[in-house]
C-alpha cells in the first residue's frame, strides 16, 4: 500500500505549512507566482484578510503599505492574502479605493483556500479566510500566530514590535521580553534564579 502523508497543519514553533500561490502585484501591475521555498532564509508574513471590496481590509492593508519602509528595514516580506483571485485583487487596488493607492505588496491569491486551510483560518461556508497573522522566521519556523475575530482591525505598530522580539530573541538565544518590550528595553534570562524575583530584576 502506496504510504500517504497527510499536509501539516500550523502550529507554533514547528516549520509552517508549505504553501504555493498566484499573486498581482500592486506596485509593477504584474502578476506572477510565490512559493514558501521561494522565502527560505527570510522572514515574512502571511497577513490574511477575509475579502477584497469590504470594509476593514482596506484599513488594515493602508496600515501595512504605509510601514512598508520599517517592514523593508527589519527584512520582513509582508504578503496581504485573501481568498479572491490576482484579478479581484487588481479590480480592488486600480478600481478606486483611495486607501489602496500606496499598496506596494504582493498581493497573494489563496482561491482555492487551500492554504487558508493548513492554517486553520478558512470558514467553509463563506469559503472566505479568518483576519489571520502568521510570522515565519528565516528556518521557515512559524513563531506567531494571531487570529482576530470578526470586523476588529490590526495594528502594524504592534506586529512590528512582536517581530523585533522575536528578532531579538533569534539573535540573542536563552533572552526573553517581557511585557510591552521594544528595542532597547530591558529583556529577562529565565532560570532558577528568577523564580519570584523578576520584579527585581526589572
Amino acid at each position: 500500500m502506496e504510504n500517504f502523508e497527510l499536509p501539516q497543519m500550523a502550529k507554533i514553533d514547528t516549520p509552517a505549512p508549505n504553501w504555493h500561490m498566484p499573486y498581482y502585484n500592486a506596485s509593477t501591475d504584474t502578476d506572477g507566482a510565490l512559493s514558501s521555498d521561494d522565502l527560505k532564509g527570510k522572514w515574512y508574513v502571511l497577513y490574511y484578510y477575509p475579502a477584497d471590496f469590504t470594509f476593514v481590509c482596506p484599513t488594515e492593508l493602508r496600515d501595512i503599505a504605509d510601514a512598508k519602509a520599517v517592514f523593508d528595514d527589519m527584512g520582513v516580506e509582508m504578503l496581504p492574502v485573501s481568498t479572491d483571485t490576482v484579478f479581484t485583487h487588481k479590480g480592488w487596488v486600480k478600481g478606486g479605493e483611495k486607501l489602496l493607492e500606496n499598496m506596494q505588496y504582493r498581493m497573494l491569491a489563496d482561491h482555492n483556500g487551500s492554504t487558508a486551510d493548513l492554517y486553520n483560518i478558512l470558514d467553509e461556508d463563506t469559503w472566505m479566510a479568518g483576519r489571520g497573522t502568521f510570522i515565519v522566521d528565516p528556518d521557515g519556523i512559524l513563531r506567531g500566530i494571531e487570529v482576530t475575530s470578526g470586523a476588529q482591525g490590526r495594528n502594524s505598530e504592534e506586529l512590528i514590535r512582536k517581530i523585533q522580539g522575536l528578532q531579538f530573541m533569534r539573535a540573542n538565544p536563552g533572552q526573553a521580553c517581557p511585557a510591552k518590550w521594544a528595542i532597547g528595553s530591558k529583556t529577562l534570562t529565565p532560570g532558577i534564579d528568577l523564580v519570584g524575583k523578576v520584579n527585581e530584576a526589572m
